[in-house]
């Protein structure tokens, strides 16, 4: 799971900064891996109303109040990027929909949203807003309940073994045991890792670094001895009893 946290410009801002922060918004989104389930949040400044025309992929009708600017933009922004508007699914009541309370308390709108990519549609439950946390702000928490269901891990193919490690109190075991490491660390520093992904190199070399320390590891200092367990004697618990 990934979380984006975002705080958008006013209505009222001029389109320059508008831009600049769906441009940032945009680049902070491709850094996530794409099969991430992925939670856009935070206060848009964007009333999306219910009118979902042309953009039913995007948002229900289930949200509140009349549109206004910045809510063209989010709407562009989650059809272009396969994000759908939470707040706006549910058939909560509107106490349950408006996030956002002014301070003379007669204007409330529904202005903080929460998004979440398209193919983990259906693991988000509900979305509504919690009046009664004190966050000592004109917004109200808005929360989700989200629903995962996670594959079972297959088995571990990769064991530790336990190696003799008391051989290397022995002066010579423990310079071939060094030698066999300096050798084979030099080997691996030769590798050329310029054609994978950053994060492919850094799983590959982690295998190499470990494969170094155990073919090392075997060759010198071989496996440790198991030692049997001592089996209790019932008969003479018993008798002795």
């Amino acid at each position: 799971m990934s979380i984006i946290q975002c705080y958008a410009p006013t209505n009222d801002s001029n389109d320059r900064d508008k831009e600049a922060f769906y441009e940032q918004l945009q680049a902070t989104l491709e850094n996530v891996h794409r099969r991430d389930l992925l939670l856009v949040m935070g206060d848009l400044n964007a009333k999306v109303g219910s009118d979902n025309m042309n953009f039913e992929r995007v948002m229900g009708r289930e949200g509140c109040g009349l549109q206004n600017n910045n809510e063209e933009r989010l709407v562009e922004w989650c059809a272009f990027n396969n994000m759908i508007i939470g707040g706006t699914l549910f058939p909560n009541r509107n106490i349950q929909k408006l996030t956002w309370t002014s301070p003379n308390g007669r204007d409330q709108n529904q202005i903080d949203h929460l998004m979440v990519n398209s193919m983990w549609r259906r693991s988000l439950l509900d979305v509504r807003v919690k009046r009664g946390a004190d966050a000592s702000s004109d917004h109200h928490l808005v929360t989700a309940k989200v629903r995962l269901k996670l594959r079972a891990a297959g088995p571990n193919k990769y064991t530790t073994p336990i190696y003799d490690i008391s051989r290397l109190q022995d002066p010579r075991t423990k310079k071939a045991f060094v030698l066999q490491l300096r050798n084979r660390f030099q080997a691996l520093s030769n590798i050329d890792e310029q054609d994978n992904e950053e994060e492919d190199a850094v799983n590959q070399q982690w295998k190499q670094v470990r494969n170094i320390f155990d073919e090392a590891s075997k060759t010198c200092l071989g496996m440790q001895k198991t030692k049997k367990k001592e089996r209790m004697d019932y008969t003479r618990h018993v008798a002795g009893y």
